[in-house]
């Protein structure tokens, strides 16, 4: 288990310390804007599922494993939501997409299309997909659980949201509707 720092307290509101950077005020501006409640923990950067372990204790929350990923050609784009403890094979998930083989994408794509850097791979960050670039990927098993667990845009905390606000409300207001994989 990572020993990262995390603040424990819960927040349920965004950060007014005048720390942050603009792509995770946007993250909550956008969140509060659709009248999706969160609950918000601070840490030390956790780039990695097993760094949040801490995390997801006191969230009471499995945070996903967000995978960027593109195929050969580096024409098409995909972020792939998972369980933390599932094993990504991108034999299985190329089938089922009916796309060429895939591997990781440059962070030069992440930040170019989303806003965001390794380790800090998000749902929200779509939000900032503005021309649709990226194609979101959601493994079954993620929709059965009532919340999900996610980064703001930036690996410093932590957010838990209804999984029922994220595809009702987050996904159909920013146009980015999901293909359901099973992993």
């Amino acid at each position: 288990m990572s020993d990262i720092r995390i603040d424990k307290n819960i927040y349920r509101s965004a950060p007014n310390d005048g720390k942050r950077l603009e792509k995770e005020m946007r993250a909550y501006e956008l969140l509060e804007s659709l009248n999706i409640e969160y609950e918000r923990v601070d840490h030390d950067p956790a780039g990695s599922v097993e760094d949040c372990r801490g995390v997801e204790k006191l969230l009471g929350v499995e945070i996903c494993k967000n995978l960027f990923l593109c195929n050969s050609q580096k024409n098409r784009f995909y972020l792939l939501m998972m369980p933390g403890e599932k094993v990504f094979k991108t034999k299985d998930l190329s089938k089922q997409i009916g796309s060429a083989r895939l591997s990781f994408a440059g962070p030069e794509f992440m930040e170019a299309f989303l806003d965001i850097t390794p380790g800090s791979v998000s749902v929200l960050g779509l939000a900032n997909d503005k021309e649709k670039r990226v194609r979101l990927l959601i493994d079954g098993d993620i929709l059965k659980n009532e919340y999900i667990g996610c980064h703001p845009c930036i690996n410093t905390s932590s957010l838990k949201i209804k999984t029922s606000d994220l595809t009702d409300k987050l996904l159909p207001y920013i146009e980015h509707l999901p293909t359901i994989v099973n992993l």
